[in-house]
């Protein structure tokens, strides 16, 4: 499994519908598009939806997995969906191509993507790779990153092998057709690997020179934010609340992700969400609150290595009057 922030594979559609009920045909409809078929980060969602908070906002709720994903901030930014699931770094892509996306809500406030090499391997740092094969899905932005890391730890990119193995990732690992990944999920992959018994060695990448950012945003188009601001309040109030919950107790976050979505593999889910919990809200900030400083730096760094123009204003890709009209 690959949850990739900027390169997505097809998806599994799944929707689920809010409560039905007296009175829904009162009720405004609410479409959401999630960023993959439905795993623990999205339990906060399935949390509100189960227990009535998007019914207390008199909102009807439907979420859904796209077939393609990569498309979500095009539906968002067209209104086709009214909100959506993505990431920081395709938002402020998205905007440099006149996309209007806003990010209202940070739901995972550090990265998830990260190298991983066997633990019995003895790679444990990105110099430890010299000379070695890494497996990434085929995505310049992955080799961007490798390379950012590498250079962190004295070596560069030409002192490596890639290698294109699309999204078999862990396979590509644990088969030693590869000495390490890059492209895959500290909270997820990691486990797999683990449940077939290969533990694993993880080098994050806000330790070895990337700029901390936000893995996975809640957004919604301009106009929306403009033009129908309480029902963006509405929804992310109720949104808050589930997260709080899961948060709370993240076990039974999958009790009810799992209802509404009985395929997951709980034998990952169940200890990824307690790797993930911790992310949901940052310190002293509360779910969902996002800073200037996170969203400018990682655009710089974007910049840098040219995938961005310098005409993209970070500063304006986000808002925080939701979710500090929620608390």
């Amino acid at each position: 499994m690959n949850i990739k922030k900027w390169f997505l594979m097809p998806l599994l559609v799944l929707a689920v519908v809010g409560v039905a009920g007296c009175g829904t045909e009162d009720k405004t409809e609410v479409q959401v598009a999630l960023d993959w078929f439905p795993w623990s980060n999205h339990s906060g969602l399935y949390i509100a939806l189960e227990n009535g908070y998007y019914d207390d906002e008199n909102l009807n709720v439907t979420i859904y997995s796209p077939d393609d994903p990569t498309t979500v901030l095009l539906t968002v930014g067209a209104g086709q969906d009214d909100f959506g699931l993505s990431y920081q770094s395709s938002v402020l892509l998205a905007r440099g191509q006149d996309v209007p996306v806003v990010s209202i809500a940070a739901l995972v406030q550090h990265p998830l993507n990260s190298v991983m090499a066997l633990e019995s391997s003895g790679i444990a740092r990105p110099s430890d790779l010299a000379g070695k094969k890494v497996g990434f899905p085929g995505t310049s932005t992955d080799s961007l990153l490798l390379e950012t890391m590498l250079k962190a730890d004295g070596i560069t990119l030409d002192d490596v092998e890639m290698v294109n193995v699309g999204y078999d990732l862990v396979l590509a690992l644990i088969s030693s057709k590869v000495d390490a990944i890059v492209g895959a999920y500290w909270v997820h992959e990691s486990i797999s690997a683990e449940n077939q018994g290969f533990p694993v060695n993880i080098m994050r990448m806000e330790d070895w020179g990337i700029p901390d950012f936000y893995e996975i945003v809640m957004v919604a188009s301009e106009d929306m934010v403009n033009e129908d601001p309480d029902l963006v309040q509405r929804f992310v109030r109720a949104t808050m609340r589930g997260y709080r919950e899961a948060v709370a107790n993240p076990q039974a976050a999958i009790d009810i992700l799992a209802r509404a979505a009985p395929e997951i593999d709980e034998a990952i889910e169940r200890p990824g969400v307690d790797l993930l919990s911790p992310l949901w809200i940052e310190d002293d900030l509360d779910f969902g609150l996002q800073t200037t400083e996170k969203w400018v730096e990682f655009s710089a760094w974007m910049l840098e290595q040219g995938l961005l123009g310098s005409d993209v204003d970070a500063s304006k890709a986000f808002t925080n009057r939701f979710v500090e009209g929620a608390q």
